[in-house]
């Protein structure tokens, strides 16, 4: 798939002016108070940059050059690299690892282990591995649940919406997993 990563942006921006809040991922993800975040699947930044402006260390990686692009002017100051998830390897660990925008789903047909496993390599211990994702595509959170434990995540807790409602069933989840 490609991507016009101004285009992507340009509808959060119209969003954040029309006064919706673009911001609810990186809230929650500040509500474990980490000083480092990887922003796994990061798009054009706008996690990532939230997190950044509250003094939170961040490195963002993306597959997706024209996303990176619009990251990398908008954000000059973050450490974007350009990356497939599966198989990441930075050689670091971090205290938050996100995937926001349904990540996940991008991922060809049968590499969610791996995915899960790259982004799972770089939650240090007592860190955390956050997801939210729509289910509705062939992709669900026992597929999730059991690539998290085999990358050595325990679940913690599950929410319906990044403002923390409990999930209950339904089409979309957060999923926050921990590395003991």
């Amino acid at each position: 798939m490609t991507w016009n990563g101004d285009d992507y942006q340009d509808r959060f921006d119209r969003m954040a002016a029309a006064g919706e809040d673009v911001h609810g991922e990186a809230v929650f993800v500040r509500a474990f108070a980490p000083a480092s975040v990887l922003d796994a699947g990061c798009g054009t930044g706008r996690v990532a940059a939230e997190l950044a402006r509250h003094g939170i260390e961040v490195t963002g990686v993306d597959a997706d050059a024209s996303m990176l692009d619009t990251a990398r002017r908008r954000a000059p100051e973050i450490h974007w690299h350009r990356r497939d998830l599966v198989g990441l390897d930075l050689g670091r660990t971090f205290d938050v690892v996100v995937m926001a925008g349904n990540v996940p789903l991008f991922t060809p047909p049968g590499t969610e282990p791996e995915l899960v496993a790259g982004a799972a390599r770089h939650v240090r211990p007592g860190g955390h591995l956050v997801a939210g994702f729509s289910l509705d595509r062939g992709y669900g959170l026992d597929d999730y649940d059991a690539h998290c434990r085999a990358a050595g995540l325990a679940p913690e807790a599950r929410y319906a919406t990044w403002s923390r409602e409990p999930y209950t069933g339904g089409p979309y989840a957060v999923s926050v997993h921990r590395r003991p």
